[in-house]
């Protein structure tokens, strides 16, 4: 039994994001056309698309990296406005994972991963630590807990920058790319991590071109083409029974 069969009965019917009439631009481009989408918790979405096709500017907006010019973005009934103790709040609830490992480099693995603890959610460092190690184990790379950023692997940095996410205990994981910065050997140990993060029921919305990922974790798969989300459906009738052509352009190119 794969991911997706063993989360669906844990996927509660509960809209914890909410996106409706949506649009972005830079300057004159206009980047996110229409956006409509809603996640419900527990659920794990894959965004997929080519380059340039809004995929990565779509889920920064949800955690106001990227500010949207029209419509609306509700995440646990709290609005995305210009309200910066709203940002905030949402920012201290919603983990992202980049494509770049973003950890400090004069800082050991666990003073990376209890930073934001202590200083955002004012946890005593004891206990930060304690927590720290938890997800250190989670994604199994403790031993590393006392080295620099500098003296681990690819991989191994973004199993650190995944759990330095989880250490603020998200109910929302946002990951843009997070294996195209690797070199093909690593990416199965951070993929490995996601899915376990998947069989533990966290919501998750993915931007990736790894199908293997979306198929056995996804419960929905999104298309994007030209800013705008031109199909989504369950993976198996996604990669399977593509509607648009655009999709099956798509995925002609990058399925073997």
């Amino acid at each position: 039994m794969n991911a997706t069969e063993t989360g669906q009965k844990d996927t509660q019917k509960t809209p914890i994001i909410t996106i409706k009439d949506m649009h972005k631009w830079y300057g004159e481009f206009h980047v996110l056309k229409n956006i409509n989408l809603t996640v419900n918790k527990g659920e794990r979405i894959v965004i997929c698309g080519p380059s340039g096709s809004g995929k990565s500017t779509l889920i920064r907006c949800i955690n106001r990296l990227e500010e949207h010019q029209r419509g609306s973005i509700v995440v646990d009934g709290i609005e995305l406005t210009n309200d910066l103790k709203n940002i905030e709040k949402i920012r201290t609830e919603v983990g992202m994972v980049f494509q770049h490992f973003n950890l400090f480099p004069h800082l050991t693995i666990i003073e990376n991963l209890t930073l934001g603890p202590i200083w955002v959610r004012k946890t005593p460092k004891k206990e930060a630590e304690e927590i720290a190690m938890y997800y250190l184990e989670k994604v199994r790379i403790a031993e590393q807990a006392h080295k620099f950023p500098g003296q681990l692997s690819g991989g191994q940095q973004q199993r650190v920058a995944i759990a330095r996410s989880l250490c603020m205990k998200p109910y929302v994981m946002l990951f843009d790319e997070p294996t195209s910065a690797l070199d093909p050997e690593m990416v199965k140990e951070v993929l490995d991590v996601m899915i376990s993060l998947a069989q533990d029921g966290m919501t998750m919305i993915v931007v990736s071109h790894e199908m293997g990922f979306a198929k056995s974790v996804a419960h929905r798969v999104l298309f994007m083409d030209s800013g705008e989300i031109i199909e989504e459906n369950a993976p198996e009738e996604f990669f399977n029974n593509p509607q648009h052509e655009r999709t099956k352009l798509f995925l002609s190119q990058i399925l073997d």
